[in-house]
């Protein structure tokens, strides 16, 4: 009579496999695996309350509260996940695993994990640690794990992000920290690509991120933003998070049009955060969109159109012109050149240069196409020193004509360099009411062409305007003949003498 197919399962290879899961038989894949595999005889040495199947060891749902002892050398996958396992030490693997590709440890309670828990597995390639209660990550904690590509920290309590926890991680392509408490995450690990050069997947949604470095952002490659996860956040908004978003969904990048809706950020005052999308021409903001791709430079300068692509491992790429000239290489007249890491590249710019510039870009299983938006001002720029030089010529050039309408107002020469000598003594006043008040005698004294000027310093007296003796006036000219001598020295009373240095004849 048949044995129940648990009892056989028991009884064949022991009690480890006699329950798959919660209860239910093993299924008929893996119960050939097992029974085929050299752990699945009653004396191998696969772990008590674990499945063994090749190189595979399953201890899920074991209710394990530390990591089972021995384990096989020759252990590929590791699943620990669903039990009590709260600390990971240094010695949980007495021995070195160099075979262990992939441990899951998820769902565990984990709230500790030594800076030395991984040194007995160099290879390791997918780590699971998510679903714990992990409140940070310490310095070089995972800087064994030099070939790992895949890190699952999602559903912990992590709110202290070290910027050394992930040194020498060389080939991580996925990270997820989603559904933490992560206020602040380390972004120059990403700038210059040196930290993490395979990252491909960054999640960091549901964390408690407030702000994002919106120029550090953008800076990254496209085919990195395309799956950076920011949604469910607590992110302020402003115009700028407004036009990293708008950029992401003209671009279709994966993580914003993924998720739309969950992008959202708080305005001041209302209490419910909107859909960061919504900002466009939404007071108080009013943010509006800015253009992609467009570039702008002046005549004679050069520059550099970035091909940046959202695909990875690209085939093959070329631009064409906005006259729809194809650039392949460096052109005769080298003006243009395609660079090795595909951006195209305009020296000495002409005006004929402006346009819209295509990239097409072909990929493994998808092609793409960029534009980018050229704008030449015809004017030439000057550099910094040549803006000094002309605010300093300008400045010495008004400080010159100043000097110059100076010169002119107080030290024009006169008509005759002697007729105004400083000797000139003060006309005494005048209370007369019987003094000509509008007098056609000039307020100089008359020069005889071809004759020097008289000197004036010489004090006499003699009989005055209007019949009046003056005393320290005016010398009077020798009576001379003719029409000219009818020209008499000008009384300093005159009132021609006040307004006018012009001698006004009649």
């Amino acid at each position: 009579m048949p044995l129940p197919r648990p009892q056989l399962a028991r009884d064949t290879v022991g009690q480890s496999v006699a329950m798959w899961g919660v209860g239910w038989p093993l299924p008929p894949l893996l119960l050939a695996l097992v029974l085929l595999s050299p752990w699945g005889w009653a004396d191998g040495s696969c772990p008590p309350r674990c499945i063994c199947a090749s190189n595979i060891l399953s201890c899920s749902q074991a209710v394990l509260s530390s990591v089972p002892s021995p384990l096989p050398r020759f252990t590929a996958v590791l699943d620990l996940s669903h039990n009590n396992v709260s600390r990971l030490r240094a010695d949980w693997a007495p021995g070195r695993l160099a075979h262990l590709h992939a441990l899951l440890l998820s769902h565990n309670g984990l709230s500790f994990v030594s800076t030395e828990a991984f040194a007995h597995v160099p290879h390791l390639r997918h780590l699971d640690l998510s679903s714990n209660r992990l409140r940070a990550l310490e310095e070089n904690l995972f800087s064994d794990l030099t070939e790992l590509e895949v890190l699952l920290l999602y559903n912990n309590e992590i709110s202290v992000v070290d910027r050394t926890a992930f040194d020498n991680l060389g080939r991580l392509r996925k990270l997820y920290l989603g559904q933490n408490r992560i206020s602040r995450f380390p972004l120059e690990l990403l700038r210059d690509g040196s930290r993490l050069p395979q990252l491909a997947l960054l999640d960091l949604s549901a964390n408690r991120l407030r702000s994002v470095p919106v120029g550090e952002l953008q800076a990254l490659p496209a085919w990195l933003r395309d799956r950076l996860y920011l949604h469910a956040n607590p992110l302020a908004c402003d115009c700028q998070l407004f036009q990293l978003v708008a950029r992401g969904r003209r671009r279709r990048l994966s993580a914003v049009m993924d998720f739309q809706e969950e992008l959202r950020c708080s305005l001041p005052p209302a209490s419910t955060p909107v859909a960061i999308l919504a900002l466009a021409g939404r007071q108080p903001l009013n943010c509006s969109e800015a253009r992609e791709a467009v570039l702008e430079a002046h005549l004679g300068d050069t520059v550099t159109l970035s091909c940046d692509t959202r695909l990875r491992g690209v085939r093959s790429r070329h631009w064409v012109t906005p006259g729809g000239e194809r650039v392949l290489e460096e052109t005769g007249n080298g003006s243009a050149a395609l660079l090795a890491n595909g951006s195209l590249q305009l020296r000495a710019l002409r005006p004929d240069d402006a346009g819209t510039y295509a990239c097409w870009v072909a990929g493994p299983l998808l092609n793409e196409t960029l534009y980018v938006e050229l704008l030449v001002h015809n004017v030439t720029l000057h550099g910094p020193h040549d803006t000094l030089n002309t605010a300093y010529t300008t400045l010495v050039g008004c400080i010159l004509s100043v000097v110059l309408v100076l010169i002119y107002l107080y030290l024009t020469p006169c008509r005759c360099c002697c007729c105004r000598g400083a000797d000139k003594a003060p006309a005494p006043r005048d209370d007369s009411i019987n003094s000509s008040v509008l007098s056609t005698t000039p307020n100089h004294a008359a020069t005889v062409p071809g004759e020097p000027c008289r000197s004036r310093s010489a004090s006499s007296s003699g009989p005055g305007q209007n019949g009046r003796f003056k005393v320290g006036g005016t010398p009077q000219a020798p009576p001379r003949h003719g029409p000219k001598a009818q020209r008499k020295v000008s009384d300093p009373d005159s009132v021609s003498s006040v307004f006018s240095d012009t001698p006004i004849v009649v």
